[in-house]
């Protein structure tokens, strides 16, 4: 084990995004872990966001699936504890069974990129070596496919060429599709350090919406969603119009220019049709396109809002031919940077997880990279064309066509697209099997087989960070109950297949045979390929335990503590003649578009604070806080056109299916869209699960989704009352017609909304909150003629249970009662309180939360701006210390200031 020098804290790597993170944990004595960042981590020098600094919020083993389970009956919810042995026994007897019958594509993995790389490898080995079908993808297919077919087309290899340091080396970052002071708060705050010391560093944000990362922008373009290709398409017919081309670097290093310049012509040529069809104005477009054609160097980096797309692939292309024209590539401070989403997508992408690619970069549809993975595995079959893509894969299920599926570290029925249609699929499949570290998810409820896995800070083995490093995940934490690891859990099913070559005894042996796998027949005159860590291999376990942080390649001549920072110096890239390729790329618009009945589109994407479907981040309290239920952001003027009230719920339904959640105008969303974000699972809220709406066609190259353009209408979700409730105990509120759960300290809070008539208040609030004792000390405040109800639950002087109930949505402030959960008596002046509704202290209810790292409330913010005449973020540090963390909250501090100090203005005497 890394042991940092106080020999206590642990140096592993952060579980969330694709920046990768160093991070130190620190075990304590009374159960909890203390988290800090890694100073000495290239990625992160020592910073963490909020998310990384509250992973220590989330190690409780609460919820925790701790043994392998059966579901003897389907559709039962009993579940049965039995051994390791008869739990892989009863999968290995079912793949078997299947695979005798109807052949190896029958059978199918669906993993993750929250997998450990070596996780991944024994997997995929599993599947294309033995098995001998390539039915296995990843949900990295919903974030990262574009980006990586992008690559491919252009470099003849999933390459990212450049590094974090190169945003730092930028005279001008273009983010495209990147909401990146929310989704990679890192990276951002590098940025906006470099800023700091360098203010002519240009930065330019390409978003349909206006969020948090454009407050840090010199110009925003709010493109019509789905229009990149006429954007770039556009900035590369400027850049040859006006002679911004490099025709050395074009001639020696490139083919297919002229194609691709032809293609962009068509619809392109002219500025002011791209301004039209991007609806933006001409004067902000020819800004970024002078801008871009001025500056040598030039980072674009893209994200989710360009590979969710049914046009992805395209849109990557897009973008790097605008890099490949200037040369603007393999150098410092230049190139195209895909940003990956989850913290081991890029390590996944090394061992092949995707239903396509073959292990070590090499490809399925390549006879020689075939016989060369058949050879080093010695494997007795090998699959020899792709599988099923994560979407083709849930419908194949329900078709019946694949009979067994494995689901690793993932939840589909929240977060594929037609999310109803994997309910179906799942339902109707023969064997489900889940390997998770939770028991209860929304996919979990179909497995007829439970398999624990371990969680982050029990796990042991490597990730791949965007800017291809690779970092060491290390365990500082017991394995609890009968949980393993996912290579051993694969590992001992392929032995009960019959299955050699999976006899690893620890996790270095895996990553030490990816290793070599790399550098196998990896020279300039056999199969060459620029992924190769052979000098990573051959480390005994001591070596792998103490291997620092290194971007790869790193080949046997460069040793272990070599790597590359950035790739294409030399200007040679993966394909046979070693030339880049530009890809012509036609524009066209999302596959579904606006009607008179789904007449809004559709947005989909993050929030700050919380990760996926909340089955890590929703356990801690202070990141709920920051947006504690799902929201629809729209504007204004639809919200009065369709009928909706801001801070009311509304149902959003398309044509695949529907949920509801709160209204919203957070101001950054143009007339005709709508935004949604994605964490929201039936174990979180009643009725929230947007990926049940979202529309499940692909990119054709890809498979990727089309998670940023749905159609959709919206309406009103009537109701007669809403309510919240804290509590101490778990509640099931199956009766009530809208619910959302949220992670409280020392209690859960459930925000909810009814269309029933309440007859007697105090008897539907004991039946709702299960209190049966007549005798309890129960306090309780009703208005019927005001239809007002509230209830406070005592137990042994503290509060247990609290219910408010209103016709309106004017209820008390709950960071005020969360409050009380802390107290360990409750005082005279509380009870009064909690009866009247309000405090009664000045200063007691902090607002909602802004700043996560110090839980600073919003409130509080706007009375030190007050009081104390504050006029700058770092005024505002100073005081309260929000901002001074990770920095993420920094754009709001910004408006909440520009909102108060006008409200001071306009109070202000004339």
């Amino acid at each position: 084990m890394n042991l940092s020098q106080d020999n206590l804290s642990v140096q592993t790597t952060c579980a969330y995004c694709g920046v990768g993170c160093g991070v130190k944990a620190t075990p304590q004595g009374d159960g909890t872990v203390a988290v800090a960042g890694d100073q000495d981590h290239p990625a992160n020098l020592g910073k963490l966001c909020v998310k990384g600094s509250a992973l220590g919020e989330t190690v409780s083993l609460d919820g925790r699936l701790l043994y392998p389970q059966v579901r003897d009956e389907r559709g039962s919810a009993a579940l049965r504890r039995v051994s390791w042995d008869e739990a892989l026994g009863k999968v290995a007897g079912k793949w078997q069974a299947v695979i005798a019958e109807h052949g190896p594509d029958a059978v199918a993995l669906y993993v993750s990129g929250q997998l450990l790389t070596e996780d991944y490898y024994v997997a995929n080995k599993l599947m294309k070596g033995y098995v001998g079908s390539a039915n296995i993808d990843t949900n990295s297919r919903l974030c990262m496919s574009s980006a990586v077919a992008g690559h491919k087309r252009a470099f003849g290899e999933d390459l990212v060429p450049v590094c974090y340091e190169d945003l730092e080396l930028a005279d001008m970052i273009v983010l495209v599709g990147s909401n990146m002071a929310w989704c990679h708060p890192i990276l951002f705050q590098r940025i906006a350090r470099e800023r700091e010391k360098r203010p002519n560093l240009k930065l330019v944000v390409v978003d349909p919406r206006r969020t948090a990362t454009c407050e840090l922008a010199d110009l925003h373009l709010p493109v019509k969603p789905g229009t990149d290709v006429w954007l770039f398409n556009g900035l590369l017919s400027y850049l040859s119009r006006i002679g911004a081309v490099d025709p050395e670097y074009v001639a020696a290093h490139t083919n297919g220019f002229e194609a691709a310049l032809a293609a962009a012509e068509v619809d392109c040529a002219d500025p002011a049709a791209v301004a039209k069809a991007c609806k933006i104005s001409l004067g902000a477009l020819m800004e970024f396109y002078e801008s871009f054609a001025a500056t040598a160097k030039v980072i674009t980096a893209f994200s989710m809002g360009v590979n969710q797309s049914s046009a992805g692939t395209d849109k990557a292309n897009s973008i790097i031919n605008c890099h490949l024209v200037g040369g603007r590539i393999g150098k410092p401070g230049m190139g195209p940077f895909s940003i990956t989403g989850q913290p081991n997508a890029m390590g996944g992408r090394e061992v092949g997880g995707l239903a396509n690619m073959l292990a070590a970069h090499m490809d399925l549809d390549n006879c020689a990279h075939r016989d060369a993975v058949q050879t080093f595995w010695d494997s007795p079959r090998m699959a020899d064309k792709p599988g099923l893509k994560a979407v083709d894969l849930f419908e194949a299920i329900e078709a019946g066509r694949v009979k067994a599926v494995w689901i690793m570290a993932t939840n589909p029925v929240v977060s594929l697209p037609n999310a109803d249609q994997v309910k179906r699929a799942l339902a109707k499949c023969e064997l489900v099997v889940a390997s998770d570290i939770v028991l209860g998810t929304d996919t979990n409820a179909y497995a007829d087989v439970l398999l624990p896995a371990l969680g982050w800070g029990e796990k042991d083995g490597t990730v791949t960070n965007s800017e291809r490093r690779i970092s060491r995940q290390r365990a500082f934490l017991p394995a609890p109950g009968e949980a393993r690891g996912d290579w051993w859990i694969i590992s001992q099913f392929a032995q009960r297949m019959g299955y050699a070559g999976f006899d690893f005894g620890a996790v270095h042996e895996v990553f030490d045979e990816h290793a070599r796998l790399s550098a196998w027949r990896n020279s300039a005159d056999d199969l060459p390929r620029v992924f190769n860590i052979g000098g990573l291999a051959n480390m005994n376990h001591s070596a792998f335990d103490t291997m620092s942080p290194v971007q790869w390649p790193v080949r046997e001549h460069v040793g272990v503590d070599g790597g590359t920072a950035r790739l294409f110096e030399d200007g040679r890239y993966s394909h046979p003649d070693g030339k880049a390729r530009f890809i012509a790329t036609l524009p066209r618009l999302p596959a579904h578009q606006i009607d008179e009945d789904f007449p809004l589109a559709l947005n989909t994407g993050r929030v700050r604070d919380q990760w996926h479907t909340m089955t890590r981040t929703g356990r801690s309290a202070r990141l709920a806080d920051h947006v504690p239920e799902s929201f629809i952001d729209m504007h204004p003027q639809d919200a009065l056109i369709h009928g909706v009230r801001e801070g009311e719920l509304a149902r959003v339904t398309s044509q695949w299916g529907s949920m509801v959640a709160r209204v919203q105008h957070g101001g950054g969303i143009a007339r005709g869209g709508v935004f949604i974000p994605i964490h929201w699972s039936g174990q979180t809220s009643s009725d929230a699960r947007v990926g049940g709406v979202v529309n499940p066609v692909v990119d054709p190259v890809s498979g990727e989704p089309e998670f940023k353009h749905t159609p959709v209408r919206i309406e009103q979700f009537r109701v007669s009352w809403h309510a919240f409730i804290l509590s101490r105990s778990e509640l099931g509120l199956d009766s009530v017609a809208h619910w959302t759960r949220i992670q409280g300290k020392e209690f859960a809070r459930y925000e909810l909304a009814g269309r029933n008539s309440i007859a007697d208040f105090s008897g539907w609030a004991r039946e709702l909150l299960g209190v049966q004792d007549p005798d309890a000390d129960w306090l309780e405040y009703a208005d019927r003629t005001e239809g007002m109800y509230r209830a406070v639950h005592v137990v042994d002087d503290r509060i247990e249970q609290c219910i408010f109930l209103s016709p309106r949505l004017d209820l008390p402030a709950r960071s005020w009662l969360a409050g009380l959960f802390a107290e360990e008596a409750l005082a005279d002046a509380d009870r009064a309180s909690l009866l009247i509704g309000r405090p009664l202290k000045k200063g007691v209810d902090v607002g909602p939360t802004v700043c996560s790292c110090f839980g600073v409330g919003r409130n509080t913010i706007c009375s030190a701006i007050r009081e104390q005449d504050l006029k700058s973020v770092p005024e505002v540090t100073a005081c309260v210390k929000a901002g001074g963390n990770c920095g993420s909250c920094v754009p709001e501090l910004k408006k909440l200031l520009a909102e108060t100090r006008l409200e001071i203005a306009a109070d202000a005497p004339a």
